[in-house]
This record gives structure tokens, sequence and C-alpha cells, in this order.
């Protein structure tokens, strides 16, 4: 939709009355008595109409004898920009930081309240400072575990001040013990299989702990392909009697969505991502949302990219329902194993013959 012109006085009052922020960057107007000039969206108090003059460019105010205001900035890049750069800043300070900077600290070099720079920093990357700092020092443990002389050298490396912390945290960090991860996953087995459903080719693969995969596609051998790829140290283990069971759950559940697949899982990804994928669980079955929905659930008006992302990383099919996530127009696209299954499912899901 094309953003309104504000061709005429009229039309420019009534957006500053409103405080359009469509508005912005159209026009700024001036305050004869304050002697500011400022965007349409100003939380600032009101003025009188007849102390207002309007401005196609900032230029045009300045050159005219006014100064930018101090609330709205005027002078600066929009607020959204203004926002993602402080928490690129943010990201960065925490990223090279020996120890994490708690939130005050975080704060005040971003030149925010810690309130409005915890609500700004989870609006623009989904989760809290104190989860992204928890990410990347997990990501700092599973490098140095690769590099580093010993499992304790990794852990200090990593910031984890104490080895108690260390070993209580690293189970839910790493997945598995750090000795075994230290070895690349050797040991972990998982048991897998390949079954045809009306979808086309369904793998299904499962850790001790749960369901780690869940593939479609039209090649099998692909799909057995796409997990060595996802696991490449562990023992992949197929055919086994045993799994059949599992499978034939599985398989039901893609033919008939609505009798649920109450079944373990076992989900490796990014906080955010799990974020993402315990949303999704929470869809439930005959229903849609928009990727900005789902985003504004989270908390996150501007992220419906990231979450259109996290759902493409989704490694459990149909178990965590990022078909159920379409765009804003209601219209089906964006499915990592084909439109035409996404279509497939949610037709499945609406049957409720």
């Amino acid at each position: 939709m094309d953003k309104p012109a504000f061709r005429t006085d009229d039309e420019r009052w009534a957006a500053v009355q409103a405080r359009l922020r469509e508005a912005d960057g159209l026009f700024y107007y001036s305050v004869r008595t304050t002697g500011v000039y400022c965007q349409p969206s100003c939380p600032s108090r009101g003025a009188r109409r007849a102390n207002v003059a309007f401005h196609a460019t900032r230029l045009d105010a300045e050159n005219a004898g006014f100064r930018p205001c101090l609330r709205c900035k005027p002078d600066q890049p929009p607020l959204a920009e203004r926002q993602a750069a402080a928490v690129a800043q943010a990201c960065r300070l925490i990223d090279t930081a020996v120890e994490a900077p708690d939130l005050a600290s975080l704060a005040e070099a971003c030149g925010m309240s810690r309130f409005h720079f915890h609500r700004v920093f989870k609006a623009h990357t989904g989760i809290t400072p104190k989860a992204y700092a928890a990410a990347r020092r997990a990501e700092r443990l599973k490098q140095g575990l690769a590099q580093a002389p010993s499992v304790t050298a990794a852990a200090y490396d990593a910031g984890f001040n104490s080895s108690g912390r260390f070993y209580a945290a690293s189970p839910g960090v790493l997945g598995m013990t750090p000795g075994r991860y230290r070895s690349g996953g050797g040991g972990e087995v998982i048991r897998f299989a390949v079954a045809a459903c009306s979808l086309g080719a369904l793998l299904v693969a499962s850790t001790d702990k749960g369901i780690c995969s869940i593939l479609l596609g039209d090649d099998p051998d692909a799909l057995v392909r796409d997990l060595q790829d996802r696991f490449p140290k562990a023992e992949l283990v197929g055919a086994e009697p045993g799994f059949e069971a599992t499978v034939a759950q599985v398989v039901a559940f893609v033919e008939a969505p609505r009798i649920g697949l109450d079944l373990p899982l076992d989900l490796r990804g990014t906080a955010f991502q799990q974020r993402v994928w315990q949303a999704l669980r929470s869809i439930p079955a005959g229903r849609t949302v928009g990727y900005a929905e789902l985003a504004a659930q989270l908390g996150m008006p501007q992220g419906a990219r990231a979450v259109a992302g996290a759902c493409a990383a989704n490694p459990v099919a149909i178990a965590v329902p990022c078909h159920r996530v379409v765009r804003n127009d209601g219209s089906i696209s964006g499915y990592r194993w084909g439109v035409e299954r996404k279509r497939a499912l949610l037709e499945r899901e609406l049957d409720k013959s």
C-alpha cells in the first residue's frame, strides 16, 4: 500500500495531531515559540496550529533557523534504525567480553534505561540479553572443547567461573556430557527408519531422549544423507524392530493430524529457535497464524523474518508444526519440505470428517 502523500497543510497538521509514524521522513514541522523542528510522530506536547510551519526536508527547517527536537531527534536515523544499531552494539559488547556484562552496563553503553534497553533488545532479537549471552557462551564452549587442551580450560575460556557451574549447565548447553561432545559426539546412538506415507518418503530418527528428526521428501536416500549431515559423529542404527511402533505413530499422525502425537522430542537449536519452536507447538491443529502475528506473540513485533528463519530450521516436521505459519495475507508459502506438502497438511487438519 502506498504511503499518504500529505500534500496539503491540512493533511500534514492532521498527521501531526495523530502523531503518525507513517508520515516521518515525508515532511517536518517547526514550532515558532520553541524554535525546534520535529518529526510528525514526535511525542512532545502538542503545539498550537498558529505557531506551526511545515518543511519538506530537515535542511529546510534548519535553514529557517530551527534546531532539531531532543525528543524525536529528526536529524538522526529513524528510531527503528537507532534501536537496531544499539542492539548490535550490545551484542558486540557481549561477544567480546570475557564475562557477560550485566544489564545495567549494557543499557548505559546504549544510552537507555535498563527497562527500556531490555524491551528493545528482546523486540529486535527475540530473546533477552541474558539468554543471548548464554547462547554466545555456549558457542564459545563448543569451539573451545574442540581446540582447548582440556575440558576445564575450555570451560573457563567460555566464561564459566567454576567447574561446578559448568558441569551443571553443560548437558543443557551441549545436549550431552562435555567429554562426549569433545570427542565429536562419538558414542551417541540414533535410531532411524524410513517409511512411505501419502506425502512421500518419511524419515524418523530418535536419540535416547526423544525424536530428534522427522524429515519429508521424495528421495529416501537424500533423507538419510540429511540425517548423517546433522549428526556426523553419531552411530546411526537403522531398521531396528523395536523402532517400528514409533515410526507407525508418526505415519498415523501424518495421515490424521487431529489424533495428536504423544512422543518425547529431543530438539537442538539456539535459544531463539527453541523459543519459536515451543510457540509453534502451542498452535492448535486447524489454525494458522502469520509470521508477523507469531513474532508479535513472542514480544518481537519487528521479528517476522527471524521467526521465518527459525521455522525453516525446524528439524522435526509435523511434531513442531511450522506448517501452521503462513503469510500475513493467509497465503501458503515457505515450507522446507515443499509448499504442496504444507497445503496438504493444512487441508487434513481442517477436515473434521
